[in-house]
């Protein structure tokens, strides 16, 4: 059962992990959020949008950011533990590294249920969400001609048509308008008319001449009027084109859509390896503190650069060698399952290996100690090039 000791690992590990997600979040988002903002000024787009794709893009960023801030938060409270030799104090009370680094492992388990969670339903949705929004934001200044005898439906209730238009698609002859508003039709037919642009520019009115409408007042009365002149004080605007349907990417299909696919297509090809890389992704997340807890203790004597590095590179070739497995699996070169899950086992065996090897001498592991050799080496060679002094003969 979690004592006061894993409690007090938990609160050193709460700051650093809120500190580095939230640095890593925004850093990501900042870059993006520049241009989108150059989008939206150049479409004529509102903030409220930029704001909805830039929420639309949070949980793809969290996928990236929860693993590498997972990993420096623990680095970081083991490395406070060491500096106020709070460390040797609970191995010499006979609580054992394996002991300290459970804690650890139950929040792992607890961010690669999260993760699933991320990678299965909420990253799809929000990605295609993006994507929609993205086609709003570009269609915001959409102003698009009428062409003749076609029907245009603008979305709102109104279907119109005209038979021949002018060169600037605002004029109109041989009009024809329906207009449903609760359940009655009104028909408007005229010889000549105009789109002409509302006072706040916002919309394109109707201005009609010599016209007839026909308006259904009940099932078995209808009502006539003629016109000179009238003005028809709806938006005209031709609706953008409808955007896609989601599922045409398979990044844009949630967890349970990939294995369907997967029946029918089988372990190659673009779903089998999105499914297996969201599925590795996810359960990596309880390997980290076999690769930081070892490298944190380490770094009791202020040498933290060299684990930093250390781990920053690993998870970054691991990243890296499960998208070279998925890319094979795409392309049918490679079955997914053995493609995506090696460099995560590689992973797996080189963090055991790294953690076991920590357990006899809590502070020293191989990283550190060819880290120590490489330095040392590298102090030689530019000890070796500095000019040496002569000395003066007596």
């Amino acid at each position: 059962m979690p004592n006061r000791l894993d409690f007090y690992t938990l609160r050193l590990f709460a700051g650093p992990f809120a500190l580095a997600l939230a640095t890593l979040l925004l850093a990501q988002l900042l870059e993006r959020l520049l241009r989108l903002f150059d989008l939206a000024a150049s479409a004529g787009a509102p903030l409220s949008t930029v704001l909805l794709m830039a929420a639309n893009l949070v949980p793809h960023y969290l996928g990236l950011a929860v693993p590498m801030a997972f990993t420096a938060a623990i680095f970081m409270a083991v490395a406070r533990l060491g500096d106020d030799n709070e460390l040797d104090v609970m191995l010499a009370t006979g609580r054992s590294i394996a002991r300290i680094a459970v804690p650890f492992f139950g929040v792992a388990i607890l961010l690669s249920l999260l993760s699933l969670y991320l990678f299965a339903s909420l990253q799809p949705l929000s990605r295609y969400g993006y994507h929609l929004a993205m086609d709003a934001a570009l269609h915001t200044g959409w102003d698009a001609k009428i062409e003749d005898r076609r029907f245009i439906d603008t979305g709102k209730g109104l279907v119109f048509t005209a038979k021949t238009v002018d060169a600037d698609g605002r004029g109109l002859e041989d009009i024809f308008v329906e207009h449903i508003d609760a359940g009655r039709e009104q028909i408007t037919t005229a010889p000549r008319g105009r789109l002409v642009p509302s006072d706040d520019g916002t919309r394109l009115l109707l201005t009609l001449e010599d016209g007839l409408i026909v308006r259904e007042e009940s099932a078995q009365r209808l009502s006539t009027l003629s016109f000179q002149r009238a003005l028809i004080d709806e938006d005209f605007t031709p609706a953008a084109p409808p955007f896609r349907t989601r599922g045409d990417s398979v990044r844009e299909r949630t967890l349970a859509e990939l294995r369907q696919d997967m029946r029918s297509s089988g372990a190659r090809g673009e779903a089998a390896a999105e499914f297996h890389g969201r599925l590795a992704r996810a359960l990596v997340l309880p390997l980290l503190p076999l690769f930081a807890l070892p490298l944190g203790m380490a770094s009791k004597r202020g040498r933290r650069a060299p684990g930093v590095v250390f781990a920053s590179l690993a998870l970054l070739a691991l990243n890296h060698a499960m998208q070279f497995g998925e890319s094979l699996a795409e392309s049918g070169r490679a079955d997914a399952l053995p493609a995506v899950w090696t460099p995560p086992l590689v992973f797996a065996g080189l963090g055991l290996w790294l953690f076991r090897s920590s357990l006899a001498w809590p502070g020293d592991n191989p990283v550190t100690r060819a880290l120590a050799a490489i330095e040392a080496g590298f102090e030689g060679i530019i000890g070796g090039l500095r000019p040496r002094r002569r000395r003066r003969p007596a």
